[in-house]
């Protein structure tokens, strides 16, 4: 029973919906980028590189031969495919870019909402009451050194 107590708490404290929708939103953008690497990025590489599509780009090792040939055995090519390593690495560097700008965008929205000074956006409840109780005790430490001066 411990075991389905300890999931219980796991699923009620948020954490389960917090993958799950980390999980679903992972995989459309990973939709989102295979897009835009696909049908953005690359046909435009392409055209500067007179026509290579570099999926289809590979070094050939070994050609293949094709078994409807007469008396001919069928084998398989042997290739090193370099294009679909570039299509990935490009996807990769998208991603990262892409995360790094909201990441970015995210800081300075919480920078601005943890400042205390700044009335525009409401400060959350925590560094409020951290902000006040500061206030207070510079209040306290200022007062306690006028008394301090005068004796």
């Amino acid at each position: 029973m411990g075991i389905f107590k300890e999931f219980k708490e796991f699923a009620v404290k948020g954490n389960m919906i917090d993958m799950a929708v980390g999980i679903i939103i992972g995989t459309a953008f990973n939709k989102v980028v295979d897009v835009l690497v696909k049908q953005i990025v690359l046909p435009p590489l392409s055209l500067i590189t007179d026509g290579i599509n570099f999926a289809d780009r590979r070094i050939i090792l070994r050609d293949g031969i094709d078994a409807s040939t007469p008396g001919a055995v069928e084998v398989k090519e042997i290739a090193i495919g370099y294009g679909a390593f570039i299509e990935v690495l490009l996807d990769f560097m998208i991603i990262g870019f892409t995360i790094f700008l909201v990441v970015k965008f995210m800081n300075r929205f919480r920078r601005k909402a943890e400042d205390p000074k700044d009335k525009t956006v409401e400060t959350p409840k925590d560094i409020q009451l951290l902000s006040d109780l500061t206030e207070l005790m510079q209040e306290q430490n200022d007062l306690l050194r006028k008394n301090n001066n005068r004796a």
